[in-house]
């Protein structure tokens, strides 16, 4: 029976290419499955626990039944534990496993099946194991393969060497039709090693695609020269990707673009004439927006960098709606490369909506702190937009309205009492957190009262948050505050 054992692991070693150490364990894992059918099923014994050890250079091999000693309160499982107290204290300590040598299998013809089917697993783990070994280290780089064949939601492709990929429809380019045996590109962006589901997922839809499409026909790209710093794709429609140089002497677009445009139609052709932006990256956020939505003319940007949002102002209606592209494409796309939030508008809106702004101002000074309009007016044109503005500021900063010593002090006095007021009104109307959200799992007494101030008392309140609501609150990051918001949501589908 040892000659078998070891005819069976040469056997699938060779022609399977599995490690033979995979195949011993394999056996190991089925003689002990054999060896509890055949002594110990549906006897007392039933859950023992078993150990089989096969030697690898002559294939003998030995049954072990195994005991884990535990602590007498414990001891539920007579078949497979020993109390501490029945073993000798200075041998043995919880934890510990005590083995009994058993009476062993033979290698016939239930144990050979058994064998065969846990060999059969072992083989498909280990072919896993190696692929996603072999391809671990290739995510986000282009894969050459074949179409194999068609499945209900996808591709297989045949990518060689025993490993085939899956192209799922959504990760395909929109009306692209494959046949078997077509050659194709795609991109390697996950490497599934779950024993369930396709193993190396491609993707021909994804920024990475383009990326990489990119890398492939310029050769700055690959030398470092030309930096690709991002990418944004409507799949088979539009794309923009931001590149940068590393020499000033090359013209990043027109190396992507190359002599004529043959650089680029390579990728065009290979996304199904999908249209590509090259737009030059800037770590000035305007000059970098302004890029973004050529070919449009943009006459001036407003950026609000902690919003991350920014005014895109144009001088006329055709440029506007050259920027937003049809079906507003050339916006969108510019808004993700960039990521920022644009909001596109005419010269015109854009003076509209800051005196409408303006004025609000104006109307709150006038109200509030007493003021006539022109020196309301005065304190607007200057930036001043709040109340605790005009409190807190240096007193020489109304120099520039040539107000003098006293009625920047009047002004400042009245502007404080009216600030502090605010504050004792507005702390007044805050409600401590309710002992239910206090006691929430994963919730802090601070921040809980840092919810409170936000309006968020009860759990009901923190279930009908979103995470963008409460993610700035110091010490919350969007993961925390997604957890705590469904965590909050568990009342609704209980």
């Amino acid at each position: 029976m040892s000659r078998e054992i070891l005819t069976v692991v040469e056997t699938v070693s060779n022609e399977k290419g599995v490690p033979r150490e995979a195949i011993f364990q394999a056996l190991e894992q089925a003689l002990v499955a054999a060896t509890k059918k055949k002594f110990y099923e549906g006897t007392v014994d039933e859950e023992a626990q078993l150990r089989v050890a096969i030697d690898r250079k002559t294939g003998d091999y030995e049954t072990f039944r195994q005991w884990e000693v535990v602590a007498d309160e414990d001891h539920e499982m007579p078949a497979c534990q020993d109390a501490i107290s029945d073993l000798d204290p200075n041998e043995w300590q919880l934890g510990d496993i005590r083995e009994q040598q058993v009476q062993s299998i033979d290698f016939g013809r239930i144990a050979a099946q058994i064998a065969k089917q846990v060999i059969v697993q072992k083989i498909r783990e280990a072919e896993r194991a190696m692929v996603a070994d072999q391809y671990a280290s290739r995510v986000g780089e282009l894969i050459y393969g074949e179409v194999k064949k068609q499945t209900k939601d996808g591709f297989i492709i045949d990518l060689g060497d025993n490993a085939e990929g899956y192209l799922a429809r959504e990760e395909m380019l929109p009306k692209e039709l494959l046949r078997p045996k077509q050659r194709i590109n795609a991109i390697l962006y996950n490497v599934n090693r779950e024993g369930r589901g396709a193993q190396l997922l491609l993707s021909r839809s994804r920024p990475e695609m383009l990326i990489a499409l990119m890398r492939k026909e310029v050769p700055e790209i690959s030398e470092e020269i030309i930096e690709i710093k991002t990418a944004a794709r409507q799949p088979g429609v539009r794309a923009k990707i931001a590149v940068k140089t590393n020499d000033h002497r090359i013209d990043p677009v027109g190396a992507c673009i190359g002599m004529r445009g043959t650089r680029i139609q390579a990728v065009q052709q290979e996304l199904n004439g999908e249209r590509i932006d090259v737009v030059v990256w800037s770590d000035d956020p305007a000059q970098y927006i302004a890029s973004a939505l050529e070919p449009a003319d943009v006459s001036s940007i407003v950026l609000d960098e902690d919003a991350r949002s920014a005014d895109i102002i144009f001088a006329t209606s055709d440029q506007l709606a050259r920027a937003i592209g049809s079906q507003g494409q050339n916006v969108r796309l510019a808004s993700e490369l960039t990521g920022y939030k644009l909001d596109m508008m005419l010269e015109d809106e854009y003076r509209e909506r800051q005196a409408s702004e303006a004025q609000q101002y104006i109307d709150m000074f006038v109200q509030r702190l007493e003021l006539d309009e022109d020196l309301a007016n005065a304190l607007v044109d200057m930036g001043f937009t709040s109340i605790d503005e005009v409190a807190y500021v240096p007193a020489e900063t109304f120099d520039e309205i040539e107000l003098d010593e006293d009625t920047v002090q009047l002004l400042q006095s009245r502007a404080k009492e009216v600030a502090i007021a605010d504050a004792l009104l507005q702390q007044e109307s805050i409600q401590d957190p309710s002992e239910e959200l206090l006691n929430m799992e994963g919730m802090t007494r601070e921040l809980a009262f840092a919810l409170a101030a936000r309006g968020v008392v009860t759990v009901d309140d923190l279930a009908d948050q979103a995470i963008d609501d409460i993610a700035d609150i110091e010490g919350l990051d969007p993961q925390r505050a997604g957890h705590l918001i469904m965590k909050a949501r568990e009342s609704w589908f209980n």
